[in-house]
Formats: structure tokens, C-alpha cells, sequence
């Protein structure tokens, strides 16, 4: 069981949350939501900041997560922007970091590659597939899909890596060596048994 992964998905206006309990290849929802900062003096960016990490420590303390997944933010178009987005996604670093959760990054087309299968997902296709995946009575909203999908992306590399550092130490030298063009029955062949060819592997 991997346990229960918060994802983070930062937002100055509006950064979604979103936690799941993984356990193997299963992924449960346990809750979503929103973490606004309107309230907030038009123009105050430390307020909105404080609203952030404020709402993230709050996420955490009452869900209790055992990791965290957040979203990379990478420069768009307008620089302003980016720079405002990614002092948001600092204040919701240090409120997970506050609560000595590990987190984990992932950028926007890794989730939608986890989650729907190509990077190029709109959100609503994002929406539609966390809410199949976590068997939910309704679509939630665009933040919060985006956060549900951080997490569930976050499960399951966190099941794959867990699955290859539990096989034993021949099998993982085997995982290695396919990766480098080789068969796997070369690589799990017993010392002294007949060498077969090697074959580059498509």
C-alpha cells in the first residue's frame, strides 16, 4: 500500500486539492476541494500567499497524507503570470513542507498522459476520466480534477517503483538490461547455461 497522496494543484485565485488512498493498482477518493483566496485585499499578493499556505496546512492536518503531489510550473506567455502563479505554487510548497510531507512534481502533460493517455487532454477530458477512475457521482470541478489527477499520477509511479524495488535483485538486473535493448531470458540465463543470441528488442 502506497497510503494517501495529496495532490496540489496551485493557483493564486484558486488552488485545487485533491486526496486519494492508493493501495497497489487501486486508487479510493477521499475528498477535494478548493482553497480561495478572494478574500483577500484586491492587490495584497502576501494576503493571497498566506491564504494558500494557510488552506494547504488546514488540507493537511485534517486529511493527514502521507506524501504530496504538486503540478510544475513552466513559463507561458506572459512572464507576469508565471511569476505570480509560481509564488503561489511556493506558498502551497511550504505548507506540505510545513507538514513534513515528501512531495513529488509532475508537469501538466505527465498527469494528462497518466490520467487520459495523451498530454494534449483538455480539461474537461481530465475531469471526466478522474471521475471514471475514482468511480464518482458527478464531474469535479477543473481545479480539483487537476489535483485528483496529480495524485492518482503520483500513485501509480509510486506502485510501479514500489513493485521493482520489491523483486529480487536477478529480476531487477533483468528490468535493466531490457531497457538497454537486451531479452529478458539473456539477462535471467543461470551462470553456466548456454549464452542465447542477443536481440535488439523493438
Amino acid at each position: 500500500m502506497i497510503g494517501r497522496v495529496l495532490g496540489v494543484d496551485p493557483g493564486l485565485r484558486c488552488t485545487g486539492f485533491g486526496v486519494i488512498d492508493v493501495d497497489g493498482r487501486h486508487a479510493a477518493y477521499v475528498a477535494s476541494g478548493t482553497i480561495r483566496t478572494q478574500e483577500a485585499p484586491a492587490g495584497d499578493l502576501p494576503a493571497r500567499l498566506k491564504l494558500i499556505y494557510d488552506g494547504v496546512r488546514e488540507v493537511v492536518d485534517t486529511w493527514r497524507p502521507t506524501c504530496a503531489s504538486v503540478e510544475i510550473v513552466f513559463v507561458n506567455v506572459n512572464p507576469q503570470s508565471t511569476l505570480l502563479l509560481g509564488q503561489a505554487r511556493g506558498a502551497a510548497l511550504a505548507g506540505l513542507v510545513a507538514g513534513a510531507l515528501p512531495v513529488a512534481e509532475y508537469t501538466a502533460l505527465q498527469m494528462k498522459k497518466a490520467i487520459v493517455g495523451h498530454g494534449h487532454a483538455t480539461k474537461d477530458q481530465v475531469q471526466q476520466m478522474v471521475a471514471r477512475l475514482l468511480a464518482l457521482p458527478g464531474l469535479p470541478g477543473p481545479d480539483a480534477a487537476d489535483a485528483l489527477g496529480l495524485a492518482i499520477a503520483h500513485g501509480h509511479a509510486a506502485t510501479t517503483l514500489d513493485a521493482i524495488a520489491r523483486t529480487t535483485p536477478l529480476r531487477r538486473r533483468a528490468h535493466a538490461l531490457y531497457g538497454r535493448g537486451r531479452s529478458y531470458r539473456h539477462a535471467a540465463c543461470a551462470p553456466g547455461c548456454p549464452s542465447p543470441r542477443r536481440r535488439a528488442l523493438p
